[in-house]
């Protein structure tokens, strides 16, 4: 990573700390026009941040991955979110070519019977797509918190993805599930009815089940796998330099 960029990313951090999802994303929009996307599974994290970008007007780009597995769940509440925000979400889907070859070589549910066969189904249905979402960009902005896994709680609020050469900023870091439930419910946001079932990790259909009372945020993805650290690859990091965490201690929810 450049100097200046370290040096960016370190003031990012230190601006984060006590600032609204709205602050940042204001903030975002403004130095970095044209090169900030968003990414939303339609998760209740996401679905918080798609309204205030949305309900703000904000120049950030919107965008999904379609990876084909979705759950008709999930499908129905990106169509309520289009309906309430009447705002495009851009789409990115796998190659065909490459989805063919896979279903060809080793079936539909490869991925249930190796960790390099579901690496393999989540490169193509999600990485290949991601890379090309995240071409030419240099702000990602994400949904993730701290609270979802051990491997997220070393994360910070702000760091450089050196995968896509972008710097990633995690406006909702800090907060907890039952904040976000609070804003959402308070905004009117549309929410994926999965989250009613038990699921707080939503992914590919096959791939995601709900969890059991007293189980980690990430237990419900690739369960069958019995790793601590599950991850498709989207946002597999290691321990960033520079300044210790910052959790935004006081961040505000509008």
């Amino acid at each position: 990573m450049h100097l200046a960029t370290e040096a960016l990313v370190d003031d990012l951090r230190r601006y984060l700390v006590g600032q609204s999802v709205s602050e940042t994303l204001t903030l975002l929009a403004e130095h970095f026009p044209g090169t900030a996307s968003f990414s939303t599974s339609f998760g209740l994290e996401d679905q918080i941040i798609t309204h205030f970008i949305f309900e703000n007007d904000l120049p950030i780009r919107v965008f999904t991955l379609d990876t084909g597995r979705n759950f008709q769940e999930t499908y129905a509440t990106w169509n309520k979110t289009l309906l309430r925000y009447a705002k495009p979400i851009e789409v990115f889907a796998p190659q065909a070519a490459s989805v063919e070859q896979l279903l060809l070589a080793k079936g539909p549910n490869s991925f249930y019977e190796s960790i390099e066969n579901r690496k393999q189904c989540c490169h193509i249905r999600k990485l290949e797509p991601l890379g090309r979402a995240l071409a030419g960009q240099k702000i990602w902005v994400t949904g993730i918190r701290a609270e979802q896994s051990a491997n997220r709680q070393i994360m910070y609020p702000a760091e450089w993805d050196a995968a896509h050469q972008l710097i990633k900023v995690h406006p909702v870091f800090d907060w907890t599930w039952e904040q976000c439930h609070d804003v959402a419910q308070q905004h009117g946001i549309p929410v994926n009815p999965l989250h009613q079932q038990g699921f707080v990790s939503i992914g590919c259909a096959p791939c995601t089940r709900a969890i059991r009372p007293g189980e980690d945020f990430r237990a419900g993805r690739w369960w069958w796998e019995d790793q601590v650290a599950k991850e498709c690859g989207l946002h597999a990091t290691a321990p960033s330099q520079g300044l210790d965490p910052v959790a935004g201690a006081g961040k505000r929810s509008d």
